[in-house]
């Protein structure tokens, strides 16, 4: 038998306030639509059921303190609203949504601004977040909360979200989630893994924040075809890793960073390896930076051009032999190709002499690229008054590159 739903229109003047009551009279299933006006929070739903704005005219307000919405019951969705006004709290994780031990929950073209977190879900499975606009309170960088916060919450999909001046995107002992073609501009944190593992992040665009994505104490994780760029700052990296394994990034386009791609000690676990496979890595101050290495990394046909320094090792006892490289485009290398193969006749060595460490004196690195700088560095391996150590070695470099590969 067809199951009917039954569709509550409330019709409301601005200010009033029986959202709750319609919430609590409703049957399970039902769809409460809401014309435009504002409709005071809190509200807690305990059932099944739809809260649609239509246009986001409908706005839920909530009173300032604690979280404005709160779902309890599995099967909920939330759309096409505007929600704002959550508490301050960081302790208790003011939210302009939680959902908490329940599944398939839809939150879907939502306008979210004014609370300290967006979108809260803690033990929440097989759930959608997509087409989301999400803003933080005024507040200082650090002080902002999190727009989309997972927390031990599997097999979720958040899609098409637009993350704009909030604190972090963060993933917290969560797997099996879909990332995929959100917009992340102005944070911190444009997107944050914390032990999480199995996640696929695919076809995200995060720029101007102090990081694009980090992955710290995670595993298992694909990232492929995110772009992130612009970020800047006392620390200022594009893709960062701690304590990571077992992870395929592929595809990415990172460019004009304090750092591109920051290592420290990744991958972790022993006998595992990290693979970074035709990434364009374009014009950054530092193209891959190790903090420090345990286990061998991967770097195949990757696009290193433009960069200030295409390696950086910031402690002389990684050992940075156990990376393994093949087939990328250096922009540096000086060989040439005889064959026509498209490949360099003679290995790419990248070579850090002593007499370059002054290069990481920040004050210093504005004046890189002048003739003075070009001088400089043609002395320091003309004549260089200690022996080099060698950051890299590609047998066999790439020699070729189109500008449509920069696109």
């Amino acid at each position: 038998m067809k199951q009917l739903l039954l569709v509550i229109c409330l019709t409301i003047a601005s200010f009033a306030s029986p959202l709750q009551e319609a919430i609590n009279k409703a049957s399970e299933g039902s769809i409460i639509q809401l014309q435009k006006g504002e409709y005071y929070g809190n509200i807690v739903i305990n059932k099944p059921l739809t809260i649609d704005g239509l246009d986001k005219s409908a706005k839920i307000v909530g009173d300032g303190k604690g979280t404005v919405i709160t779902i309890n019951s599995s099967n909920v969705t939330l759309k096409n609203l505007t929600i704002k006004g959550s508490g301050s709290s960081h302790e208790k994780i003011d939210s302009a949504i939680l959902a908490q031990n329940v599944n398939n929950i839809k939150i879907k073209n939502n306008h979210i601004e004014d609370s300290l977190f967006g979108i809260n879900f803690q033990k929440v499975n097989r759930s959608l977040i997509i087409d989301n606009f999400i803003t933080s309170k005024n507040y200082d960088l650090g002080l902002r909360g999190d727009a989309i916060r997972l927390w031990y919450s599997h097999d979720n999909q958040l899609l098409s979200n637009k993350i704009y001046k909030s604190r972090d995107f963060v993933i917290w002992y969560s797997s099996g989630n879909v990332i995929e073609q959100n917009h992340g501009s102005y944070n911190r944190y444009s997107l944050h893994f914390m032990y999480a593992g199995r996640n696929l992040v695919q076809n995200n665009l995060f720029e101007h924040s102090s990081v694009g994505i980090f992955f710290m104490y995670s595993s298992g994780t694909t990232a492929i075809n995110n772009t992130i760029k612009n970020s800047t700052g006392a620390f200022g990296v594009g893709i960062g890793m701690k304590d990571s394994s077992n992870f395929t990034l592929i595809d990415n386009k990172i460019i004009y960073n304090a750092r591109g791609i920051y290592i420290d000690q990744s991958p972790f676990q022993p006998n595992t390896t990290n693979i970074y496979k035709n990434n364009k890595i374009l014009y950054n101050s530092s193209a891959i930076q190790f903090q420090a290495l345990r286990e061998k990394n991967i770097f195949q046909e990757n696009i290193i051009k433009g960069n200030m320094e295409p390696i950086v090792n910031d402690s002389p006892r990684n050992n940075l032999s156990l990376n393994l490289w093949h087939r990328n485009y250096w922009d540096n290398y000086e060989g040439f190709d005889r064959n026509k193969d498209g490949v360099g006749d003679i290995p790419f060595n990248h070579y850090i002499y002593a007499d370059k460490l002054w290069l990481y004196n920040p004050n210093v690195k504005f004046f890189y690229g002048s003739v003075v700088i070009d001088l400089l560095n043609f002395l320091a391996k003309f004549a260089p008054f200690s022996e080099p150590s060698l950051l890299a070695s590609d047998n066999e470099p790439l020699i070729q590159w189109s500008p449509k590969d920069e696109r």
